[in-house]
């Protein structure tokens, strides 16, 4: 029996299989989204998970808020979104390459931007807020994606809508909100 697990592998056979546009069958154009799939792992992902994981998910664990990981991950996020923008996003296209259509890197770049919504809005606007061609890929990519974009971050958007309940409870009755609302330091 044929089986994988992890990654990119699952990602690319499943769009082969039933998503060719995600996927194309050019060899060229294939390199050209494992490029950015390769440059991804290490520069795009650290932001975004070092920043979530120290401002929201390590105070709502009990674990201590670690402003310095945190100013870090902004650091990777900053520089990933500019390249994003100078370089990735270029030409005419609405996705990553120029493409007309998005691909698997496109995807994949989102949805690790998209754990930013976990955050204060205040705090995500400042973070993305610049990078208006940013912004739109990412819009354009939910959209050509739906409803299937929307049924994945369901969950993400539930913890979100939570997490935002939690906060307007504890400042109705007079608390600081809860231990989870916490600055977003930066050293941008």
């Amino acid at each position: 029996m044929f089986s994988i697990r992890f990654g990119y592998a699952t990602l690319i056979v499943t769009s082969f299989c039933f998503c060719v546009s995600r996927y194309p069958a050019d060899v060229f154009e294939r390199s050209k989204i494992h490029s950015v799939l390769d440059w991804h792992h290490s520069n795009l992902r650290p932001g975004p998970v070092t920043i979530v994981r120290n401002t929201v998910l390590a105070p709502a664990l009990g674990r201590p808020f670690n402003p310095e990981a945190a100013a870090e991950g902004e650091k990777f996020l900053s520089a990933s979104l500019s390249k994003i923008e100078t370089v990735w996003l270029k030409d005419n296209g609405r996705f990553l390459l120029g493409r007309n259509q998005p691909s698997i890197a496109d995807v994949s770049l989102v949805c690790d931007i998209m754990q930013l919504e976990l955050l204060e809005d205040s705090d995500r606007d400042r973070l993305l807020g610049r990078y208006e061609k940013v912004q739109q890929w990412i819009e354009n990519t939910r959209n050509a994606t739906n409803p299937h974009f929307d049924e994945v971050h369901k969950i993400l958007m539930k913890a979100k809508a939570k997490r935002q309940n939690q906060q307007l409870k504890g400042e109705n009755h007079g608390g600081g909100g809860s231990d989870m609302k916490k600055p977003l330091l930066s050293r941008i």
